[in-house]
Protein backbone atom coordinates (compact mmCIF):
# COMPACT_ATOMS: atom_id res chain seq x y z
CA UNK A 1 0.00 0.00 0.00
CA UNK A 2 2.86 2.35 0.82
CA UNK A 3 4.39 1.82 -2.59
CA UNK A 4 1.06 2.52 -4.34
CA UNK A 5 0.31 5.64 -2.31
CA UNK A 6 3.81 7.01 -2.87
CA UNK A 7 3.54 6.28 -6.57
CA UNK A 8 0.18 8.02 -6.78
CA UNK A 9 1.46 11.10 -4.97
CA UNK A 10 4.59 11.17 -7.11
CA UNK A 11 2.48 10.93 -10.25
CA UNK A 12 0.14 13.73 -9.14
CA UNK A 13 3.10 15.93 -8.21
CA UNK A 14 4.78 15.28 -11.55
CA UNK A 15 1.59 15.88 -13.49
CA UNK A 16 0.93 19.16 -11.69
CA UNK A 17 4.50 20.34 -12.17
CA UNK A 18 4.50 19.39 -15.85
CA UNK A 19 1.20 21.15 -16.47
CA UNK A 20 2.35 24.31 -14.72
CA UNK A 21 5.68 24.40 -16.54
CA UNK A 22 4.04 23.72 -19.91
CA UNK A 23 1.56 26.50 -19.45
CA UNK A 24 4.11 28.99 -18.16
CA UNK A 25 6.31 28.51 -21.21
CA UNK A 26 3.48 28.45 -23.74
CA UNK A 27 3.27 31.50 -26.03
CA UNK A 28 -0.03 33.02 -24.97
CA UNK A 29 -1.36 36.15 -23.28
CA UNK A 30 -0.68 36.40 -19.57
CA UNK A 31 -4.36 36.58 -18.73
CA UNK A 32 -5.12 33.42 -20.72
CA UNK A 33 -2.18 31.65 -19.12
CA UNK A 34 -3.25 32.65 -15.61
CA UNK A 35 -6.82 31.53 -16.32
CA UNK A 36 -5.66 28.14 -17.58
CA UNK A 37 -3.21 27.72 -14.73
CA UNK A 38 -5.85 28.66 -12.20
CA UNK A 39 -8.27 26.14 -13.76
CA UNK A 40 -5.69 23.34 -13.72
CA UNK A 41 -4.58 24.05 -10.18
CA UNK A 42 -8.17 24.07 -9.01
CA UNK A 43 -8.71 20.74 -10.78
CA UNK A 44 -5.63 19.24 -9.08
CA UNK A 45 -6.74 20.63 -5.72
CA UNK A 46 -10.08 18.85 -6.10
CA UNK A 47 -8.33 15.60 -7.06
CA UNK A 48 -6.05 15.89 -4.03
CA UNK A 49 -9.07 16.44 -1.81
CA UNK A 50 -10.60 13.26 -3.24
CA UNK A 51 -7.37 11.30 -2.68
CA UNK A 52 -7.18 12.56 0.88
CA UNK A 53 -10.79 11.53 1.49
CA UNK A 54 -10.05 8.07 0.08
CA UNK A 55 -7.08 7.69 2.41
CA UNK A 56 -9.20 8.73 5.37
CA UNK A 57 -11.89 6.21 4.37
CA UNK A 58 -9.21 3.55 4.06
CA UNK A 59 -8.00 4.44 7.53
CA UNK A 60 -11.49 3.89 8.93
CA UNK A 61 -11.80 0.52 7.19
CA UNK A 62 -8.61 -0.95 8.63
CA UNK A 63 -9.04 -4.40 10.06
CA UNK A 64 -9.17 -4.76 13.83
CA UNK A 65 -7.63 -8.25 13.55
CA UNK A 66 -4.00 -7.28 13.87
CA UNK A 67 -2.61 -4.51 16.03
CA UNK A 68 0.62 -4.44 14.03
CA UNK A 69 -1.23 -4.19 10.70
CA UNK A 70 -3.37 -1.42 12.12
CA UNK A 71 -0.33 0.56 13.28
CA UNK A 72 1.41 0.11 9.91
CA UNK A 73 -1.74 1.18 8.08
CA UNK A 74 -1.99 4.24 10.31
CA UNK A 75 1.61 5.20 9.49
CA UNK A 76 0.92 4.85 5.76
CA UNK A 77 -2.28 6.89 5.93
CA UNK A 78 -0.64 9.63 8.00
CA UNK A 79 2.32 9.81 5.64
CA UNK A 80 0.10 10.00 2.57
CA UNK A 81 -2.13 12.57 4.27
CA UNK A 82 0.85 14.80 5.10
CA UNK A 83 2.17 14.61 1.55
CA UNK A 84 -1.25 15.32 0.04
CA UNK A 85 -1.82 18.25 2.40
CA UNK A 86 1.60 19.71 1.55
CA UNK A 87 0.87 19.43 -2.15
CA UNK A 88 -2.57 20.96 -1.58
CA UNK A 89 -0.97 23.87 0.30
CA UNK A 90 1.43 24.40 -2.61
CA UNK A 91 -1.45 24.42 -5.08
CA UNK A 92 -3.40 26.89 -2.94
CA UNK A 93 -0.31 29.11 -2.69
CA UNK A 94 0.03 29.14 -6.47
CA UNK A 95 -3.66 29.97 -6.84
CA UNK A 96 -3.26 32.86 -4.41
CA UNK A 97 -0.28 34.18 -6.38
CA UNK A 98 -2.23 33.99 -9.63
CA UNK A 99 -5.20 35.78 -8.15
CA UNK A 100 -2.92 38.49 -6.74
CA UNK A 101 -1.57 39.21 -10.24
Amino acid sequence: MSKNSNSLLAFLTGAATGAVMGILYAPDKGENTRDRLSFLLDKYRKKLDEVLDEFMEGKEQLSENSNEAKEEGQKIVNDAKEKAEKLLDDVNGLLDQIKAD
